[in-house]
């Protein structure tokens, strides 16, 4: 037991943003949290900060993919909370927060939005997702216009669809694996 619990001592720092609970702060919305701040302390450190509109750090917040005033708000608030500081300050005494790897830049998907669709056999959803990510994609849950590649598992439906739709680039699952090796 005391092993299990000192191997969970270490967790992502993802992991630990979300599980603090900000409001609007979302699983994706900490990971961006995670790439962008890679500690926790620095995290805190640019919300106090922010907390004055004219601080360079509240400009830094918001031009973050994703964030917008009224989160970074959401953000300033909580770390404003005295409470919430001690708090986190207890937790950062029995956890180490791993900090993510930074996605790839030069890889051939790097920059691109990706959809998954349909059942994959190759590999999880999350396997996939996670992979296009330490690429450097951006993975989405709907097809737009901006999306770039569309990977399309067995019963894909309406995502494939309007994929096909919009002229988006459609794969199989072996040519996303076949894309994925020949960079």
């Amino acid at each position: 037991l005391i092993n299990a619990i000192e191997e969970r001592r270490e967790i992502a720092l993802e992991r630990v943003i979300f599980g603090l609970g900000i409001r609007q702060i979302g699983q994706a919305t900490a990971k961006l949290l995670a790439q962008n701040y890679e500690t926790l302390d620095a995290l805190m450190d640019a919300a106090t900060k922010a907390a004055d509109p004219a601080h360079p750090a509240y400009d830094d917040l918001v031009r973050i993919d994703q964030i917008g005033a009224s989160m970074a708000d959401d953000m300033i608030s909580f770390f404003g909370d005295e409470s919430n500081i001690k708090a986190v300050t207890n937790l950062l005494a029995e956890i180490r927060p791993i900090t993510p790897e930074k996605p790839q830049t030069d890889s051939v998907i790097a920059g691109k939005i990706i959809v998954f669709t349909g059942t994959l056999s190759q590999q999880s959803r999350s396997e996939a997702k996670a992979t296009a990510e330490r690429l450097g994609a951006k993975v989405s849950g709907s097809v737009s216009s901006k999306t770039d590649i569309v990977v399309a598992g067995s019963d894909a439906g309406s995502k494939a669809k309007k994929a096909a739709e919009l002229g988006v680039t459609i794969l199989s699952e072996d040519e996303w694996q076949d894309l994925l090796t020949s960079s």
